[in-house]
């Protein structure tokens, strides 16, 4: 997932443009392929032989179409860009001219975003179904169609907000770190953030050769927190086909500070006792597994409830 393209102000959502290009040779130097969204869309459900790396970017800024567009462009790089309505147009934004170039491209996808792109876990159910259809309106009227293709701003999601998208779109991205995998929701899909602080290029070649963390089922189902459930009663269940499961380690920020956290692991289920509570904005959960060699990795997010 990536946001900024040389826009050094930003470091926490900017890539410098020498280095994503650096990222996308190693890809195509590797044994991996760029997967193409629809093909994605159409196939999600069969198990790949090879790995294949999506490139998402979300927010539709200016310096995406200034600086990564024309090189993905000439390179034929298939991805998505998730747009906003309400701040296209404005300073610092591509506007519906240059998305709609973007557009035409075989290889380019559009993806919808809300309208706002507000905190709208804050807001009550009804704002956040008015801000999504508000942005169907547009993409309506701007391109002919409504993209099918959702991320949640700031990666954020309740169950109810995760149930109405999934009855309207086909699948949607969060911002936990971690592999697809068939067994994923497909609407809590997770990618890995690429930026300054975290897109240095040994890092990014550890990500694209990690592998799934596959799970039977994840606990709790509501990801939002409110006072009376921060922090969460947290549990994994793990395929009985799973090896090596007890090298997992899993690291988390409750209390606002990233440690190793406290898990017990009993007949393929994993539980996790926090210091207290995630402190606002998010609290994440990050756990890897050394399997005979094979990085495998899954992350989640929980955003914290701001009233």
């Amino acid at each position: 997932m990536y946001h900024r393209f040389n826009e050094s102000k930003y470091p926490s959502t900017n890539i410098q443009m020498d280095v994503f290009k650096n990222q996308m040779e190693i890809i195509k130097k590797s044994n991996y392929t760029f997967s193409d969204p629809d093909r994605f869309k159409k196939d999600f459900l069969t198990p790949k032989k090879n790995k294949e790396i999506l490139i998402t970017i979300d927010d539709g800024f200016e310096s995406f179409y200034i600086n990564a567009w024309p090189y993905l462009k000439k390179n034929k790089i298939p991805f998505i860009l998730f747009i906003s309505t309400e701040p296209v147009g404005k300073v610092g934004y591509m506007n519906w001219s240059q998305i709609k170039e973007v557009e035409k491209e075989k290889f380019a996808f559009i993806g919808h975003h809300s309208h706002t792109h507000d905190y709208l876990i804050d807001d009550a159910n009804d704002m956040f179904i008015k801000d999504i259809e508000k942005a169907n309106k547009i993409f309506l009227k701007q391109l002919g169609y409504i993209p099918n293709l959702f991320s949640y701003p700031f990666g954020e999601y309740s169950k109810f907000m995760r149930n109405y998208i999934s009855q309207n779109f086909e699948y949607a991205f969060g911002q936990h770190s971690g592999v697809i995998d068939v067994n994923k929701n497909k609407f809590e899909l997770p990618r890995f953030p690429i930026n300054e602080n975290y897109g240095e290029l040994k890092r990014f070649k550890s990500i694209i050769n990690s592998f799934p963390l596959e799970y039977e089922q994840l606990f709790p189902e509501e990801k939002k927190l409110t006072k009376k459930t921060n922090p969460p009663e947290f549990k994994v269940k793990f395929f009985k086909e799973q090896k090596n499961i007890e090298n997992i380690n899993c690291y988390s920020n409750e209390l606002n500070k990233w440690e190793k956290s406290n898990t017990n692991l009993k007949n393929q289920e994993l539980t996790i006792k926090f210091r207290g509570p995630f402190s606002p904005r998010r609290g994440r959960i990050n756990c890897s597994l050394n399997d005979n060699g094979k990085w495998r990795w899954f992350g989640i997010q929980f955003p914290i409830q701001n009233n």
